[in-house]
């Protein structure tokens, strides 16, 4: 970190760079909320950014320098020692192949195009890779020393550009190599990627820029066009293509599918002789890339970009404050802000599929992941982002047909359970969010409920036949257990929308199938002393053997889950649930039984909202025991310190809150209370207002975990929940922590359908008796 004068002068360079850079997002009327430019924080915040959390033990977490929701993610492409390839672009060991500009974060199988490497000595195509030492990744700027070829190496980045910094030894055989076929993922594999061709042409001594074309990936997505303009501060002493292992003084060439293509710039260079170059990308077209270039870096000072990147970060992460955390719990929550910010990806001015004044994002990645926590958190902290995120959903449905689930490469696909954009639609909905078409979302939702796609695995709702006409999907098709869960979820959330948008006659149709999680319920199913799951039926109805599998896959009854976690998974009516269970006393049994025999799985998304369960319960006390446990045991601030995929920043999401002591009820207006970590925490709410939550007594070792008492706003709130209207236009929620469970939150459980005075536009109560 700099001091003193140093800091005077960054401070003027982002200063001067900030308002540049920020006119790299596209004019499209009021739609791009990176248009406006935050009052800078005095605080910098980017010190307590690791990014190397999470990037071991299938965390999957990006390592590289990005901008928030940034198009270009630079960062290394390695392989292990023993030639595996990082299917997300990282590992902790082995060889770096190079720097590539698209990447995802806590996730893989896409991407890693436009691959920029540096080499000294002879060129061997075949044989580009390094060991690295000095490693340092900080918000907006990574650097190595690459130790074969003696090359210091330094990236920062733009919304759409790459800057490369490269540092020479002394050598007559100096190259800045550029490879165009490089992807990560590719091979023959049914969800691989598969590389079409390229063009490349070198306009200069120092410019280069064409296409690469891609298909697949996880998203077995179509085809996607990476265009790319690069251009060097430094002219080759002379330049070179190649295609397939054939290098050629040619300043064009074209190659179709699997065959090699690239270029080299050749240089004799002095002793730390600095070469940078820039590298645009588009996905309309290579002059678009290089005006990329022109009107976000137009000049070649790199520490001027990296000041520019870490003061959009600090603009975003000053939206958490903390106090009285220790350095662990620092590190963990301002490294998950950043990860929630690396996706969804803003391509506003770069939809190649249809030209829109709407905003326009990629790389949901799945909205399946995020739905619960993430975007209930931008909800909250950045609403004017979650509106245009929400506003690209809608422009995709009026466009593709379907708003997607998954989405990638500008293709949507592929759908893991539920129609779950029709959950975030409802969350900004019941939340209030403005500049939102909720008319045309409502089609959307319509759309999803009642048109059977194509491709289920692509979009829109599979099995949909049987469960419209059912009430339930059978073994007909794929996933049945898990989608008839979400499927009960989503009518909710569509019928929701519709109460609110005044529509009678379609709440009350989607509120009558909020219960079909219920018509899969055997009650005399049981397992290990329980009574009482989910079960297959076959197409004739009939009961099929029950699904004991610990997780199931893509071809299975559960998706990524099983009987423990999808069986008690009915947000809209955990009453209901409840009492199928057998009641308050036997459900928290069940409980008990899931986190003690290990049920339960901390490293998938269908199991985020297990440990609140016990508050409908009336038991806050058991959920501030496994929240607690959770998060001593599974998140931690090293590389391994993510218990699973982030997919997207879904676990980073659910860390924040579950540090904050909050969980957010996707879809609905209601937060849970659990057990704070920290004593005083702030969250901004994008109008200037906060939400602070106090924890009084709490101690360092976690012991007054439990909450004696609650006010919200000086007001006493007996329950361990309340309703997004009480903190909207900012909050203090004071908890007084001791360490014995009390009473308090015992009486009142959270909001159900199945509540008597539980209203809506229709009679709730005479639906969940209709179902019956």
């Amino acid at each position: 970190m700099m001091q003193g004068k140093m800091q005077f002068i960054l401070r003027r360079s982002i200063q001067l760079s900030l308002g540049a850079l920020l006119l790299a997002a596209p004019m499209t009327g009021q739609s791009v909320s990176t248009q406006k430019t935050a009052t800078k924080p005095t605080l910098d915040y980017t010190h307590n950014v690791d990014p190397f959390i999470g990037v071991d033990w299938g965390g999957n977490t990006f390592v590289g320098s990005a901008i928030p929701y940034g198009l270009v993610k630079i960062g290394p492409d390695m392989e292990t020692f023993d030639g595996r390839r990082s299917g997300f672009g990282y590992s902790s060991n082995g060889n770096i192949l190079g720097f590539s500009h698209l990447h995802l974060s806590g996730a893989q199988g896409k991407y890693g195009n436009i691959l920029v490497a540096p080499v000294t000595g002879p060129l061997k195509l075949d044989d580009i890779r390094t060991p690295r030492t000095d490693e340092v990744n900080q918000v907006g700027y990574y650097a190595a020393k690459l130790t074969r070829y003696q090359v210091k190496a330094e990236l920062t980045s733009s919304r759409r550009v790459g800057f490369h910094r490269y540092v020479f030894p002394a050598s007559k055989q100096s190259h800045l190599t550029i490879n165009v076929a490089a992807a990560l993922g590719l091979g023959n594999d049914w969800q691989a990627q598969k590389f079409l061709g390229a063009e490349i042409h070198l306009t200069s001594n120092h410019e280069a820029q064409g296409v690469a074309r891609f298909i697949g990936g996880w998203n077995r997505g179509g085809e996607y066009k990476v265009y790319y303009y690069m251009v060097l501060d430094t002219p080759a002493e002379a330049t070179q293509t190649w295609t397939g292992s054939t290098l050629s003084d040619a300043k064009d060439a074209t190659v179709g599918n699997s065959t090699p293509i690239g270029a080299t710039f050749d240089y004799t260079t002095k002793a730390n002789q600095v070469i940078q170059a820039k590298v645009g990308i588009s996905f309309i077209s290579a002059e678009q890339a290089k005006q990329n270039v022109q009107q976000e870096i137009p000049a070649w000072n790199f520490a001027t970009v990296h000041a520019a990147a870490k003061a959009l970060w600090n603009t975003e992460l000053a939206k958490l404050s903390l106090t009285g955390e220790n350095d662990s719990q620092r590190h963990q929550l301002y490294s998950a802000m950043y990860h929630i910010m690396l996706m969804p990806t803003d391509r506003t001015g770069e939809n190649p599929g249809w030209k829109s004044n709407e905003p326009y994002y990629d790389d949901f990645y799945c909205i399946w992941d995020t739905f619960r926590t993430s975007s209930p958190l931008l909800t909250l902290i950045s609403p004017d982002r979650q509106r245009d995120i929400i506003r690209s959903l809608i422009d995709i449905y009026r466009h593709t047909g379907y708003m997607p689930d998954a989405r990638s490469g500008n293709d949507n696909g592929r759908t893991q359970g539920g129609s779950n954009a029709n959950v975030v639609v409802a969350d900004a909905f019941v939340k209030g969010l403005k500049g939102i078409d909720f008319e045309t979302a409502f089609a959307a939702m319509v759309h999803d409920a009642e048109v059977p796609p194509a491709d289920p695995q692509k979009q829109g709702r599979g099995g949909l036949k049987d469960y419209n006409q059912k009430g339930y999907v059978t073994l007909a098709s794929e996933r049945a257990g898990s989608r008839t869960a979400e499927y009960s979820y989503d009518d909710f959330a569509i019928a929701e929308v519709a109460c609110g948008l005044g529509k009678t006659k379609e709440a009350a149709l989607y509120s009558s199938r909020t219960h079909n999680f219920a018509n899969l319920w055997d009650k005399d199913m049981t397992v290990e002393g329980f009574k009482g799951f989910m079960r297959p039926r076959n197409p004739d109805g009939s009961w099929a053997a029950p699904y004991v599998v610990v997780r199931g896959t893509w071809p299975d009854f559960f998706y990524e889950g099983d009987i423990w976690t999808y069986s008690i998974y009915a947000p809209q009516d955990m009453r209901r649930l409840i009492e199928l269970a057998g009641g308050n006393e036997a459900f928290v049994r069940r409980l008990d039984w899931t986190f003690l025999r290990r049920h339960f799985d901390v490293t998938n998304e269908p199991g985020f909202m297990l440990p609140v369960l016990y508050n409908y319960a009336g038991r806050p006390d058991k959920t501030a025991d496994i929240v607690h446990m959770t998060l001593e045991k599974a998140f931690t601030d090293t590389r391994a310190g993510i218990p699973g995929n982030d997919d997207s920043g879904a676990m980073s999401s659910w860390l924040i809150f579950s540090t904050l002591g909050l969980f957010p009820v996707a879809g609905q207006d209601v937060y849970l209370i659990s057990t704070p970590s920290i004593p005083d925490a702030s969250l901004s709410l994008g109008n200037g207002k906060k939400l602070r939550i106090v924890a009084k007594n709490l101690d360092g070792d976690g012991l007054n975990r439990y909450v004696q008492s609650a006010t919200l706003n000086g007001v006493d709130l007996p329950n361990a929940w309340f309703r997004h209207a009480q903190i909207k236009d900012g909050a203090t929620l004071v908890l007084t922590m001791g360490p014995a469970p009390s009473a308090w939150g015992t009486v009142t459980p959270p909001p159900s359908m199945s509540d008597a005075d539980f209203h809506s536009c229709v009679d709730w109560k005479l639906q969940n008796h209709a179902s019956e």
